[in-house]
């Protein structure tokens, strides 16, 4: 069965690569030529990657023998010192979301650092994000010898932080000799961008300012995913368009997560448009495709869906679902009521079709050639049109800031360009039924679910949107959250990135209230004077910051089409005052789901 023209570019591609490739490890074994030292072959790959900025925290590590001082003096790469290391993760991860084709880079001390970063690295791997974790450890003759160094646990295990790193990363190098450091960087450097995972490295001091050739980095890092089996993806799409037949064109494309993550959002584009298949999208897949185009329907999440969008996915004959991850906040508590036999999966690296598993079959190099076999359907596709999923503002006679009122009220004040950064709980159930503007991208950790992720995702977001020109950066947060990772505001104000931040302030934990212990004291918090946050962490003359508090509609809305605001030139900090027990629609029916779960498994 004779190959596509894409398919015949790509294996050329891998070819040509794989032959340069060969080309300039001969060369290497032959003669020395240029050479650089492994911190700037590494930052130099980094940058060839579209890296700009890094994340972390000094440490004794990772600054011996001018470690740091490379970051730092590199001309193209900005170094972001963080408050802390978890919070640095976090900006990473952030900052990866948003350059969608390059990758966040944090850095850290052995031991101490590292862990600090670890629930952020595994937020991450759990997300599907790509970043670089870089360790400066000791010497190689310390990790060796093993003395009894600080920062170790005193017991000569110096693996034992390796070993925590596994559980969290794709892959993982341990650079003890400068012959093969070019190599394992770049071995793990290309699991990061074609996997979509967080990867490790250590760096002993010493190796630092080693000397090494640098003909190899005039062969681009391999970025494409495998190459699918030709026969066996063509009879994948032959079964895929028998199925599209047999319903009658009766079907639906449901997008998901790694339809963002493993960059796959053009080729969906030009299916719906080349089809006019209707589109939706779970919770994790918010924003994949424009929540404007005249194809799309609105968020499916199971039983938590509007009933108008739950009743037309539900009843469609065919469900074309791309880049699914079926987790529970991502599902409606798995209450997904779509049988096997209406539903095509495609993955990052493999498809599925009813019952039928194709391995190595990928959704990149597939969906094109689907697409091609499809297009003759745009005139006869059905179209769907949900009411429902349009920014509706409630008529409340209580003067008060309800959560029904407030995330309507706030979709009239987003933008195109926009960047949406909510919070687990009840920012990101607030706002998952909320239309966004076209081109705006919705950032939440769904399925990981850290809180306080946001804050530090936050500080990366907004400096990977400065570099790409893109538009305002909004986040909206719960004072609970916000507790947690608060100091990152102070490097918002020292970097200059100007965010506005909503603090939705209901006395403590919003969701672990409606799961568990709603009139409980261990789900209050301490009560903070959250307008002063600003000029405490670093605008001490108040000029380069503003904040607000609104307690009620009329004030809200005041704040809302002020011009000034809406300009959002300063880092904006905006207090909403709300009743401690109010919540989403969503989130109180997930809730409800939950428990009933909870009870149901404990029976």
């Amino acid at each position: 069965m004779s190959a596509t023209v894409n398919d015949l570019q790509a294996q050329v591609d891998r070819l040509h690569h794989n032959l340069q490739t060969v080309t300039v490890q001969h060369e290497l074994a032959t003669q020395e030529g240029d050479l650089i030292t492994v911190s700037d072959y590494l930052l130099t790959r980094l940058e060839q990657l579209g890296v700009t900025s890094i994340f972390g925290v000094p440490g004794d590590f990772n600054m011996r023998n001018g470690n740091q001082d490379y970051i730092e003096d590199h001309p193209r790469i900005q170094w972001v010192g963080n408050c802390n290391e978890l919070n640095a993760a976090y900006a990473a991860d952030g900052y990866a979301r948003i350059k969608q084709h390059s990758v966040g880079v944090v850095v850290t001390t052995f031991g101490v650092g590292e862990l600090s970063a670890i629930n952020g690295i595994a937020g991450a791997f759990s997300e599907m994000v790509p970043v670089v974790h870089i360790v400066g450890v000791p010497s190689t003759l310390q990790l060796k010898t093993r003395p009894l160094l600080h920062h170790t646990l005193g017991d000569g295990r110096f693996e034992a932080y390796m070993k925590a790193a596994q559980q969290v990363t794709l892959a993982q190098a341990s650079l003890m000799m400068k012959v093969n450091a070019p190599a394992e960087i770049d071995r793990v450097l290309t699991e990061c961008i074609t996997r979509s995972r967080p990867v490790y490295l250590t760096i002993p001091f010493d190796l630092v300012g080693e000397k090494i050739p640098a003909k190899r980095l005039t062969v681009p890092l391999l970025r494409s995913p495998p190459l699918n089996d030709p026969e066996v993806e063509a009879y994948v799409i032959d079964s895929i368009v028998k199925r599209i037949e047999e319903a009658g064109q009766d079907v639906i494309i449901l997008v998901d997560a790694c339809t963002i993550r493993y960059g796959v959002r053009e080729e969906v584009l030009d299916l719906v448009n080349k089809t006019g298949f209707p589109v939706f999208a779970a919770p994790m897949g918010k924003t994949a495709v424009s929540e404007q185009h005249e194809c799309y329907g609105g968020i499916y999440m199971g039983s938590l869906t509007d009933p108008g969008i739950k009743d037309r996915i539900e009843k469609a004959k065919l469900i074309l679902s791309i880049g699914a991850l079926k987790s529970d906040f991502n599902t409606g508590m798995f209450t997904y009521s779509i049988p096997p036999t209406h539903t095509v999966e495609l993955h990052s690296d493999h498809t599925l079709v009813r019952y039928a598993q194709f391995p190595g079959i990928g959704m990149k190099l597939l969906l094109p050639k689907l697409t091609a076999r499809l297009k003759e359907y745009r005139k006869g596709a059905d179209r769907v049109i949900v009411p429902h999923y349009k920014l509706v503002i409630p008529q409340e006679a209580d003067t008060r800031i309800s959560h029904a009122y407030l995330w309507p009220r706030v979709g009239q004040f987003f933008k195109e360009k926009d960047i949406i950064i909510a919070e687990t709980g009840t920012s990101s159930f607030g706002l998952f039924d909320i239309p966004l503007p076209d081109n705006a991208i919705f950032l939440s950790q769904v399925l990981y679910g850290s809180i306080g992720w946001t804050v530090g995702s936050l500080l990366g977001a907004a400096i990977a949107a400065r570099d790409l020109k893109l538009g305002r950066v909004i986040l909206f947060v719960g004072d609970g959250s916000l507790q947690l990772t608060a100091q990152e505001l102070s490097t918002m104000i020292r970097y200059g990135v100007t965010p506005i931040i909503f603090v939705i302030n209901n006395e403590g934990y919003n969701v672990e209230r409606r799961l568990h212990g709603m009139y409980r004291y261990y789900n209050d918090i301490a009560t903070w004077k959250y307008t002063s946050l600003l000029t405490t962490f670093g605008d001490i003359d108040g000029t380069a910051s503003r904040s607000f508090t609104v307690r009620d509609k009329a004030s809200l809305n005041r704040l809302l089409e002020d011009p000034e605001f809406a300009k959002a030139d300063k880092i904006q900090l905006v207090e909403v005052i709300m009743d401690k027990y109010d919540t989403p629609r969503a989130l109180e029916a997930g809730s409800a789901l939950s428990m009933l779960s909870t009870q149901k498994s404990s029976q």
